[in-house]
């Protein structure tokens, strides 16, 4: 059996899917990612779905805006990134692997997209439930991890600068490079008076959350 079923404690019908998941386009020439990348778009929603609902269950209490805050925080990349290091998801991908730092950094978005892809594969093998039994192994510790839905580090920030009577902070991208299955962003927030910091990460949005984690460390 392949290690990863015996620890998904599934084992695929058409193995081939489990292959396509753990196939990352950057592994193979140019176009040939098409299966992989299509996965990846079906397990995003799957989850997304998945979650949701588990939500509305837990949460019935809960207005929309706060569930939707939890569900942002539960299927982030850096979630993701956690469930695949769990599954030691790496170790099963097929993927270029480079020595480089930069490289390093993109690891973490090419197992996230991996976990996604996984996800969307168990769907496709086995329908909705055989992905729900998934999701909810794997992320139960996560579910109930805050009392209270998380709070976006960049509305936290202007919360505090509104209050300060400060200027609205200034997000500038300094760089944004990497494939398209990869790409990497470095934006940097500044806010009077304040040492300005930076923040990394796939997408301009994420590396503006950084940045912002970043500011709020040294305000606080």
């Amino acid at each position: 059996m392949n290690p990863l079923m015996k620890r998904l404690g599934y084992v695929f019908k058409t193995p081939h899917l489990l292959t396509q998941a753990l196939t990352h386009p950057s592994a193979l020439p140019s176009g040939k990612g098409i299966p992989f990348e299509r996965l990846e778009f079906l397990g995003d929603r799957v989850l997304g779905l998945v979650i949701a609902h588990w939500l509305f269950e837990e949460f019935p209490q809960e207005k929309e805006g706060d569930m939707a805050k939890r569900l942002a925080a539960l299927v982030c990349k850096e979630t993701l990134i956690e469930i695949a290091t769990a599954l030691t998801l790496d170790q099963a991908m097929t993927l270029k692997r480079e020595r480089s730092s930069a490289q390093q950094k993109r690891l973490d978005t090419l197992l996230a997209d991996g976990c996604e892809a996984l996800i969307g594969a168990l769907y496709l093998d086995g329908g909705l439930e055989v992905a729900r039994a998934f999701v909810h192994t794997q992320w139960e510790h996560l579910i109930h991890k805050s009392q209270t839905p998380p709070r976006d580090p960049k509305s936290i920030l202007q919360e505090w600068i509104q209050a300060k009577g400060h200027p609205h902070p200034t997000y500038t991208v300094l760089n944004a490079q990497g494939p398209a299955h990869a790409p990497h962003f470095v934006v940097t927030v500044e806010v009077a008076g304040y040492a300005t910091t930076q923040g990394e990460g796939s997408s301009k949005q994420l590396a503006e959350k950084d940045a912002a984690q970043h500011m709020l460390d040294q305000l606080t």
